[in-house]
């Protein structure tokens, strides 16, 4: 039997109210899974180690950072402290490689076996900016895990850091013989980053 005009009518008054609710509630979960999608597809694309630096191309900035106190060569010499005239007007073809670093940094340990690696390449020289630290716990940590560098600058108040356009430690830069910077690393380096970065570095000594 076909109902009629005002029976559809009151049924399809009846039928809206018991719509609007379903709506209501699909919508703030289509909204939060969208959110969520381009959330993870930002994070994701997100490569820390890609972050831009204005300083790639362009003259180490000036500095002069001191020596880490205590810090002593294999033959029982003092390690020296680092300086912009350090990088600058080197061998042809040498590449520096500067680490900034710090000993409460947990990223800076798990990458500190590479940074041996890093200084064994031939004609590369390796050196650190020990950045916000205890000179205590810095020491500690370089006889505990063993050091590396043939330089340590002590960055005790983050200025140096600052200039050379810092992120956060562990980051790592490459400089040519002539003390232009040529890459810089943000994040640590790992076994997967390592042969990309000595390719960056071959590069560099190439010019």
């Amino acid at each position: 039997m076909t109902p009629s005009p005002d029976a559809a009518k009151r049924s399809s008054e009846d039928a809206a109210p018991r719509q609007r609710p379903s709506l209501l509630l699909i919508l703030p979960i289509v909204v939060f899974a969208g959110l969520a999608i381009l959330f993870a597809f930002r994070l994701g694309a997100g490569d820390p180690s890609r972050l831009p630096s204005a300083l790639i191309g362009r003259p180490v900035p000036a500095f002069d950072l001191p020596p880490l106190a205590g810090l002593a060569a294999p033959g029982g010499g003092p390690i020296p402290g680092v300086a912009q005239r350090d990088l600058t007007g080197r061998p042809k073809g040498e590449v520096t490689i500067v680490n900034v670093w710090a000993s409460w940094c947990a990223p800076c340990r798990l990458e500190h076996p590479l940074l041996d690696r890093l200084a064994a390449q031939p004609g590369t020289r390796l050196i650190g900016f020990n950045y916000k630290d205890k000179p205590d716990a810095a020491l500690r940590f370089l006889q505990t895990l063993g050091n590396p560098f043939a330089a340590v600058g002590t960055d005790a108040n983050g200025r140096t850091a600052i200039e050379w356009g810092v992120y956060g430690v562990p980051e790592t830069f490459i400089v040519a013989a002539d003390g232009t910077i040529r890459h810089k690393h943000v994040g640590p380096l790992t076994e997967e980053s390592l042969p990309d970065f000595l390719a960056k570095v071959k590069q560099a000594a190439a010019r």
